[in-house]
């Protein structure tokens, strides 16, 4: 060694020894213990980088920081660190395989490997790792999930992309037939929305931003939020792991595949079956769809809002006449220069009405609660949903019994000669438009005398034919939803979705009408308030004209109308 270095040495290790000194009192504790254990072992070295690279050696080795070390010193465990995480995975799958003797479950180590190489878990390389790590236990279910979309997705380095813990959860891993399971049928929507429901995700990577909707307006949606699990989910058309484009040959929704995906839970799907778009909202509905819901809407609007607007102009003359007592020629009481008490409704007609009013109000709550699961007044059909699809059978039931009503009512008019001579002044008549607009000019101030009413007048019209026209709409279209399984093997899909749109539309529809126009004339009307009983007893308390006062109708108002 040359002069100047022998020379130089003792210093340089003066300098070492200060630099040691230095470290120790100022580095932090764990690095100091560190530096001291990985004078003998390895494993100091391999934690720096890893979750725990913060964690000094003494916190899991305690009394290590003498030597010899002392033996019998037990480790302490994951959980004494990390309870939250600990009790989870007791909860989960493989917590409590674990529990009841399963060595072969994994434990913290058998995802997150040695305790001193622990990966920081929100980091890319750990997210990219997660499927090989499930696919150790879960090697078939692995191999389909590399092929489908999102482990090519996740192979490719894109980090959005769904791994096995996004679907199935980190820690409190739960089997699918737990409620509380998000892989559970009836969470499964709820699941893939987190990402095929967002819509900056969507757009992002280019996907449809309305397939949660569409999915949930559906009638698999409708009936899966109501609780009936066996109904089709996303996992059920798309797959669960092996899940692949539309474009692909093996792919479930590949339009060749369809009739078979389809036929799982409709036997006898055709070809015709898959044509058209599966998911669609009204931003994208096709052409025939929209038309029938800006075709009925706009009819909802005007007929019910004609409806209001008649019945309340004629509620504010009466009031005016009976409680403000003011009064105008033509109005009020005296109108009709006969006045009979005739029989409006014979018995056989009574018990058709009741039992009319019976289905209708149950296919109404049915009906609505089938579109509308999750509202309070749906609540009763729904308590045994899960294991009976108690709404569907009470709306199948009342809709046979309103067809069987209109059935009888057809043929007692043929049959029975009483009954259609009663009903032959509901035939519509030239005069029913003009006697309708004077009405309503009337009932809008518009005319200064009322006119005169047949004793079948266009109201009484107006609910008879609507009350046909709907219960054969109602009936077409509810046969073939109710026939779906033989439907779609001759028709495309969208015969039966513009039949559901109809179906739901037309019953609003009467809905509204039953409530604006019957309700007020038979209830709310202040010439029968509170109730007309004529559905009881076949008699009205209202004014009916007899056959002179009705022949004086037909020609206009009569000439001498005294003021009541």
């Amino acid at each position: 060694m040359p002069r100047e270095a022998r020379r130089a040495a003792p210093a340089a290790r003066l300098c070492g020894l200060a630099w040691i000194a230095c470290s120790m009192l100022f580095l932090p504790a764990a690095a100091a213990q560190t530096l001291d254990c990985a004078q003998c072992h390895e494993q100091p070295h391999m934690i720096v980088g890893s979750a725990h690279a913060s964690v000094g050696c003494l916190t899991c080795h305690p009394g290590h920081n003498v030597f010899p070390h002392p033996e019998g010193i037990p480790k302490p465990k994951c959980a004494d660190c990390h309870q939250d995480v600990a009790a989870q995975n007791r909860l989960g799958i493989h917590g409590r395989a674990r529990a009841q003797g399963n060595l072969k479950a994994p434990d913290c180590s058998g995802c997150h490997g040695d305790i001193h190489q622990v990966q920081r878990t929100g980091t890319e390389a750990f997210r990219k790792s997660i499927p090989g790590i499930c696919g150790r236990c879960h090697n078939q279910i692995y191999a389909q999930y590399h092929q489908s979309v999102h482990g090519q997705a996740v192979a490719a380095g894109i980090v959005a992309a769904p791994v096995c813990s996004t679907c199935h959860g980190e820690h409190q891993i739960q089997p699918p037939t737990m409620a509380t399971s998000p892989v559970n049928p009836i969470h499964i929507p709820e699941t893939c929305g987190r990402c095929h429901g967002n819509v900056a995700l969507a757009r992002e990577f280019d996907l449809p931003t309305n397939v949660v909707v569409s999915y949930e307006a559906s009638f698999h949606g409708l009936a899966l939020r109501a609780g009936q699990q066996t109904v089709a989910n996303c996992a059920t058309c798309h797959g669960v792991h092996e899940i692949l484009p539309p474009s692909d040959p093996r792919s479930t929704i590949n339009p060749k595949n369809l009739p078979r995906t389809c036929g799982k839970c409709h036997p006898g799907a055709g070809t015709r079956f898959a044509i058209g778009r599966i998911h669609w909202s009204s931003r994208s509905e096709p052409a025939v769809m929209r038309w029938v819901r800006i075709s009925y809407v706009t009819l909802i609007l005007l007929v019910v809002g004609l409806m209001a607007l008649h019945n309340f102009g004629d509620w504010v003359r009466k009031l005016l006449q009976t409680r403000l007592r003011i009064r105008r020629e033509g109005a009020g009481r005296g109108r009709f220069a006969h006045v009979s008490a005739s029989m409006r409704m014979y018995w056989f007609e009574r018990i058709e009405h009741g039992l009319l009013v019976v289905s209708f109000a149950i296919l109404v709550w049915s009906g609505f609660a089938l579109r509308y699961p999750n509202q309070w007044w749906a609540a009763p059909l729904l308590a045994w949903e899960a294991g009976w699809a108690v709404r569907g059978a009470v709306h199948r039931i009342a809709g046979v019994i309103l067809m069987v009503l209109a059935v009888a009512h057809v043929v007692s008019l043929i049959a029975n000669r009483k009954l259609r001579l009663h009903w032959k002044g509901l035939a519509p008549m030239a005069s029913d438009a003009r006697q309708a607009a004077a009405a309503f000019a009337y009932n809008l101030g518009l005319r200064k005398q009322r006119p005169a009413l047949a004793s079948h007048s266009y109201i009484e019209k107006v609910e008879y034919w609507a009350v046909l026209w709907g219960v054969m709409v109602m009936a077409l279209t509810g046969v073939l939803l109710w026939a779906h399984t033989y439907i779609v093997a001759w028709v495309p899909r969208i015969v039966l979705n513009v039949a559901g749109s109809i179906h739901f539309y037309e019953a609003v529809l009467a809905t509204l009408a039953i409530v604006v126009w019957h309700f007020y004339r038979v209830i709310f009307d202040p010439d029968v308030y509170p109730v007309d009983p004529s559905w009881l007893t076949g008699y009205s308390v209202r004014e009916y004209p007899d056959e002179e006062s009705a022949e004086e109708a037909e020609d206009g108002p009569p000439s001498t109308g005294e003021e009541a």
